[in-house]
């Protein structure tokens, strides 16, 4: 169970906000820093007003809170993003056999109180508290008392998706188990250009990722970097068609409005990276990646042509030279994908926590997580032969 806290909890005030618009920007940002773009009031508003998370779409907002002081003087001293949710889309932690067995057990998985970024598997911090509070308290308070609000609420569960590693072990302490993923991301190695960064590969690597990348030259595709403040509304326009055909052809609805991007453009344009593929001087393809303080978040994609190696170069080669130009350190392109340990994305691993309110689930629960977290460390480790890079540098690599 989780530890009850061992401050005065008296001092302490928690309140929910059904709406980011109940808190002060400011006030979140400078908790929140401006170096994980996701986490910035403007990004929460922007899903929130352009209708992206609402109950209707099942990202109920349902912020967590602390501050301190009188009423009328309340300083924010702590803030958790929380959203009430009725499904498992958009999150990228999969629990949908959790789901099912609920079901199947006669009893509902749904609604479930879930800390995360909408439709953003990228790992960042999920809990940002002011450097003069004491962290453990906050861990204590919220480890309390989210569980009990997700009992008054007749949720199933909390879950924190893509925490950092020390928040996953501090919850961990705390008796909000944890749970292990594997993703790839790649690493600037003080790279002078592409070329240096392809001069770490095999040679037969080497060449095949310069055949692909001359395989969308000889095709005639030209690419356009266009940086947040200098993105035309006919850009986010284009954009958007090829973000919506990627959702299309699986038969689905996308997860953000055009809306939501017409706003980040606004509110958050020095975030924005949009690479654009051309061909024949006609727009055929898009991503869009977020800009942080270290790290190029890869997100967004889509194309209304289809080319061999466009997915790859739109979405992989182009961010690479991007972040070698701009001494980012990090590109995180986000989940899945394994075609990307080829092309030099390393497997890193990830983490959530889960509380279960059904003592017997929880238990079962427990049990899946730690089978699973051995497969996903094996899995990491041989994932690292399949790296592109000289014998020499792979054994570097782990």
């Amino acid at each position: 169970m989780p530890a009850e806290p061992t401050g005065k909890p008296d001092t302490y005030h928690l309140r929910f906000l059904t709406s980011i618009g109940e808190v002060n920007a400011n006030a979140w940002n400078a908790l929140a820093g401006k170096a994980y773009p996701f986490m910035q009031h403007e990004f929460f508003k922007a899903l929130e007003e352009s209708g992206s998370t609402t109950a209707i779409t099942g990202w109920q907002p349902y912020h967590a809170v602390v501050e301190v002081g009188e009423e009328d003087e309340r300083r924010l001293i702590a803030l958790m993003p929380l959203f009430l949710k009725d499904n498992s889309r958009g999150e990228y932690v999969f629990d949908w056999s959790w789901a099912d067995a609920y079901q199947r057990h006669g009893m509902d998985y749904y609604p479930k109180l879930v800390t995360a970024i909408p439709f953003t598997p990228c790992p960042g911090a999920r809990i940002c508290i002011a450097e003069d509070q004491d962290a453990d308290d906050i861990y204590r308070l919220l480890s309390t008392y989210i569980p009990e609000q997700a009992q008054k609420l007749n949720a199933s569960s909390w879950h924190v998706l893509f925490p950092e590693k020390h928040e996953c072990d501090a919850l961990k302490a705390l008796g909000i188990q944890p749970r292990t993923g594997c993703q790839y991301q790649w690493f600037n190695k003080d790279y002078d250009c592409f070329d240096d960064f392809l001069g770490r590969f095999s040679s037969r690597k080497r060449k095949n990722i310069r055949k692909e990348r001359q395989k969308i030259q000889d095709a005639g595709i030209e690419f356009e970097l266009v940086e947040g403040p200098d993105i035309t509304p006919e850009q986010w326009e284009k954009f958007y068609l090829f973000y919506q055909s990627t959702y299309f052809v699986r038969g689905r609805s996308p997860y953000l409005t055009q809306e939501f991007f017409y706003r980040i453009g606004k509110a958050m344009p020095e975030n924005l990276l949009l690479v654009l593929a051309k061909k024949a001087g006609q727009y055929i393809a898009g991503a869009l990646s977020f800009v942080g303080s270290d790290t190029l978040y890869g997100r967004y994609w889509g194309c209304t042509e289809e080319y061999q190696f466009l997915h790859f170069e739109t979405c992989y080669y182009q961010g690479i030279e991007y972040c070698i130009e701009k001494g980012l350190k990090r590109f995180d392109s986000g989940a899945q994908g394994e075609h990307k340990i080829q092309r030099g994305f390393e497997p890193v691993l990830t983490w959530s926590n889960h509380w279960i309110g059904n003592p017997d689930f929880d238990h079962a629960i427990s049990r899946f997580l730690a089978d699973e977290e051995k497969y996903i460390r094996r899995y990491q480790k041989e994932a690292f032969n399949y790296l592109p890079f000289k014998q020499e540098d792979e054994k570097k690599g782990q």
